[in-house]
């Protein structure tokens, strides 16, 4: 196996763990860097190695709060302050990514800013897993490595696979994705038409496709408030459907979706260790994307091709 001795692997707080993980799985430990906070919740950055000429990948998921997208952005800056040769940033789940256009009059595209707010700190190349919408990847003028979910779930879900199943998208927004897993598995397909009022509230919800008989598998890139999720899983139920399982890349489940879920007809829910779990959960089971990551920066120092990941 052919590694580089000019590749250090460093992590922001929110994503210690993982980032620790996907150094182990790379072959190297992480690099020592310290934050230091002041009494006003201001914090400093600072590299405690020297990352001068090497390529430096630097670890976060970029939840809220903002506190973790700043600092990474310091991260980039301190490394390019200390002429790194080249800055990766791997962000597992990208934050502000539903802000992607301009659904309605004076918003802001939260997506397109933070794109420029990491080039104009000065990354090289950026390594991100399931975007919510595929176009931001063109809101770089850098490299950008979008891998997919469905490189761990495809072969979970086809051990589920007893001749029963049929793929489920939430919403209309899901239904490419859902699609794609249902010609890979040679699967039927059915579609939750949703209409909101306003965020994180769903007014009305409709099912296209007969799910009666049938083991429903439901994909998302993210679970957030879980009502989407949730409330598409009863309705199915109630269509006759068998049992229903989801499985969402980013779990990033905030006010109340830990309830739902109890209360939900979901028998499991399969996620991915892109965001911390904020808590354990009977129904919710967890698949490490720490190889994949791990492989890919291998590939990438390597200059090996990275397309045999893009299983979608």
């Amino acid at each position: 196996m052919i590694m580089s001795s000019g590749i250090k692997i460093f992590a922001c707080q929110a994503s210690e763990k993982l980032a620790g993980r996907i150094a182990a799985s790379y072959g190297v430990g992480l690099g020592d860097v310290t934050t230091t906070v002041f009494s006003d919740g201001e914090f400093q950055v600072s590299f405690e190695e020297t990352v001068r000429g090497q390529d430096v990948f630097i670890v976060q998921s970029t939840m809220p709060p903002s506190d973790n997208l700043f600092e990474l952005l310091l991260m980039v800056d301190a490394a390019k302050r200390a002429s790194a040769n080249k800055i990766i940033v791997v962000i597992p789940y990208f934050g502000f990514a539903r802000q992607d256009r301009k659904d309605k009059p004076r918003v802001a595209i939260g997506a397109k800013l933070v794109a420029n707010m990491l080039m104009a700190a000065g990354i090289d190349r950026i390594m991100t897993m399931d975007l919510h919408a595929d176009q931001i990847q063109g809101f770089f003028e850098v490299p950008v490595d979008h891998l997919y979910g469905s490189t761990i779930f495809s072969p979970e879900i086809e051990k589920l696979n007893t001749g029963n199943l049929i793929m489920a998208a939430p919403d209309a927004g899901g239904a490419k994705r859902a699609n794609s897993y249902a010609k890979r598995l040679d699967i039927g397909l059915a579609i939750c038409h949703k209409q909101r009022k306003k965020a994180n509230e769903i007014a009305e919800m409709t099912v296209i496709g007969d799910v009666s008989g049938k083991d429903v598998i439901l994909v998302d890139d993210m679970i957030d408030t879980a009502g989407t999720l949730t409330k598409a899983a009863d309705l199915f139920m109630e269509k006759g459907a068998l049992s229903v399982r989801a499985f969402c890349t980013h779990a990033v489940l905030s006010g109340p979706a830990f309830e739902r879920l109890t209360n939900s007809a979901i028998a499991e829910l399969i996620v991915t260790d892109t965001i911390p779990l904020k808590q354990p959960h009977d129904k919710i089971r967890v698949m490490t994307v720490t190889d994949l990551f791990g492989d890919v920066i291998r590939r990438m120092v390597n200059n090996q091709s990275i397309s045999s990941h893009f299983i979608i």
